[in-house]
């Protein structure tokens, strides 16, 4: 009777064209088991097995990371650090309803979909390898290694390397949250056609090909971005350029909605937009202060600079669309905020005030001639991913080096204002770099996917909508 069972279910799967599912489940559950035996990452560093308290507390600049202990924890960098991680996380599910709300109606479900199984998908994956690979111990100045995987070794005691007053596992957590976000923001070129069973088997991919060299490039130990001099905060070349540029490709190669420029595609629900902005907008103080590792003054300016950009770049968008269009919108109004959010996030640790104003309004005024200058190009960037993601990192980028001050921060560098023409330069190498390797490996993984798995969804499927013909059910029941 069980076999039989099992016999029916597997080719009740085969029939549903699942296999590749199968395949991925399989190889997640055998990694899991076999980095379960090996892994040691709490038999060191628990706190039944820390040393008593000593009177004076251990220094983390002169102690290596396996010398430190729970004790060299401080209480208040902890805790804002995981209000900080829970803001992150946040970030996604307002991305869920900040696209899902751009949409039409039949692909709300679908879209929102698309962030939210990130938050599954991407947390094991990233505890599994995708965290060694990114921050581990550095192989040729590209990627980690596997020292870490499945968290072996991130444990209770802080990492000097990365954050030394907060556990070693809550600077992973932290860093988790980045990863979850980043793909889901590509989806928003390839809205309302996109196959489901291909995303999964895509944001795999691309987390391990191309989101994690590029973050250890530019934050790992050893990676040669961070070695170069290079300057991003809290991620406008990782999170921003990487998917915003990769997302530039995907809309090449799945090509435009059935129907685009033909039929009328206005959002199904801005009401739902907004709220999206807003909890992206609340996350992302999370996102930029708490990048600082620690509560203290380097987060406060990164908190107050992300709150102005924002606003200069929501009001620069709105004027310029009353000037160009001669109504204000108030969707224009939310892409302008995140627009200004995604500029002034690798200058968040490194700009004043003032400077944050201009990053912000230019922000608000590139990202808007870039979403309006794509129909000129051919593609569909449905959800406007490339035009404030990829267009306001690439910004933000070069304002940090710019604009950049040891004033704020003495660990980074003075920009080209400031006196150091070294700085841009060295801005300009990276934003290179992560544009080519991002359109190039992610051009190269979907035609692959495409040509074994298909990357769209039928005809009749896209009639249909994605909440129907990918999910069999619908986002409203009115």
């Amino acid at each position: 009777m069980i076999k039989s069972f099992f016999d029916s279910l597997l080719k009740t799967f085969i029939k549903g064209k699942s296999t590749h599912l199968i395949v991925i489940l399989t190889a997640i559950l055998l990694v899991t088991g076999l980095t379960f035996l090996g892994n040691t990452a709490f038999a060191d560093n628990t706190v039944e097995n820390a040393t008593p308290a000593i009177v004076t507390p251990p220094n983390p600049e002169t102690q290596s990371p396996d010398q430190l202990t729970p004790e060299a924890v401080d209480p208040g960098d902890t805790a804002w650090m995981l209000i900080s991680t829970a803001l992150v996380m946040l970030m996604t599910p307002g991305l869920a309803l900040f696209y899902g709300g751009m949409v039409r109606c039949k692909n709300a479900l679908g879209t929102i979909m698309q962030s939210f199984v990130a938050l599954g998908l991407v947390t094991i994956l990233w505890v599994l390898y995708g965290y060694s690979l990114a921050f581990g111990p550095d192989i040729g100045h590209f990627i980690g290694g596997l020292k870490w995987a499945g968290l072996s070794g991130v444990g209770l005691s802080p990492n000097p390397d990365y954050a030394a007053t907060i556990p070693h596992l809550v600077f992973m957590a932290f860093q988790m949250m980045f990863a979850i976000i980043t793909p889901a923001l590509i989806t928003g070129a390839v809205a309302e056609r996109f196959k489901f069973s291909t995303y999964l088997v895509f944001v795999t991919i691309w987390l391990t090909v191309v989101y994690c060299p590029i973050a250890h490039w530019v934050w790992g130990i050893g990676g040669w971005i961070r070695e170069l001099g290079a300057l991003d905060f809290a991620g406008g070349l990782v999170v921003h350029i990487s998917s915003g540029i990769s997302a530039l490709a995907a809309a090449f190669v799945v090509r435009p909605r059935k129907g685009y420029h033909t039929e009328p595609m206005p959002p199904h629900n801005l009401t739902m937009t907004l709220l999206g902005a807003a909890l992206l907008w609340f996350g992302w103080f999370g996102f930029n202060a708490g990048s600082a590792l620690a509560a203290g003054s380097l987060a406060a300016s990164a908190f107050v600079v992300t709150q102005i950009a924002a606003a200069a770049a929501a009001l620069a968008w709105l004027i310029v669309e009353w000037m160009h269009r001669g109504r204000p919108t108030a969707l224009g109004f939310a892409s302008g905020a995140v627009a200004g959010l995604v500029a002034i996030t690798p200058a968040s640790g490194f700009v004043e005030p003032m400077p944050a104003i201009i990053i912000g309004l230019f922000a608000g005024i590139i990202c808007y001639a870039a979403v309006s200058f794509k129909t000129k190009l051919g593609y569909d960037d449905s959800l406007d991913a490339v035009g404030v993601h990829g267009v306001g990192g690439i910004w933000g980028a070069i304002a940090t080096g710019l604009f950049a001050t040891t004033a704020v921060n003495a660990f980074g560098a003075n920009g080209l204002f400031y006196g150091n023409p070294e700085l841009i330069v060295s801005q300009l190498i990276s934003i290179a770099a992560a544009v080519g390797y991002s359109f190039i490996v992610t051009f190269v993984v979907l035609k692959v996917l495409n040509a074994t798995m298909g990357l769209r969804v039928s005809p009749e499927e896209e009639n249909t909508g994605l909440d129907l013909s990918q999910h069999g059910e619908r986002g409203y029941v009115l």
